[in-house]
């Protein structure tokens, strides 16, 4: 047997365990003695903070862990949102990664490909600082995502 996995919440907070939302009403400590997935609410991307490609992308992915009914919808999504992304950076690493967090996804490794895509953010950041991603192209990746908002 795998070794548990203990985790605190504070009081109010929030987890997603299998697609159930729990709030704790105190101070508790969990204890996970078998596979489980989860997210702790501050790693949940809110539909109004989805603003960037990579956040939206977030966005999706994470749907396929709180909404487990409509994960063949969301996978669907991201297939359409990864090809877009693809045509879209020019970045290296961005393109690396991307193709890296397609294969996770299709390999069921969705928590591992959130944490993937929060890695490329600050990357995504400077570059759409630096305006070297066309604004047709952020509106076109906006639309591909307004469904889900």
């Amino acid at each position: 047997m795998k070794s548990s996995l203990r985790i605190s919440l504070k009081t109010g907070e929030k987890i997603f365990i299998n697609g159930a939302v729990l709030r704790v009403d105190r101070k508790v400590g969990l204890e996970f003695l078998n596979d489980v997935t989860f997210l702790l609410e501050n790693h949940v991307l809110q539909p109004e903070d989805a603003t960037t490609p990579l956040r939206q992308l977030y966005f999706i992915v994470q749907m396929m862990l709180i909404n487990p009914e409509g994960a063949e919808q969301s996978q669907a999504m991201f297939k359409k949102s990864v090809v877009m992304l693809l045509s879209c950076f020019s970045n290296e690493q961005i393109l690396t990664e991307l193709k890296h967090i397609d294969a996770m996804v299709t390999e069921g490794r969705v928590f591992e490909s959130l944490k993937a895509i929060r890695a490329l953010y600050k990357i995504e950041e400077d570059i759409l600082n630096n305006h070297q991603m066309p604004v047709e192209t952020l509106e076109d990746i906006r639309k591909e995502i307004a469904p889900w908002r």
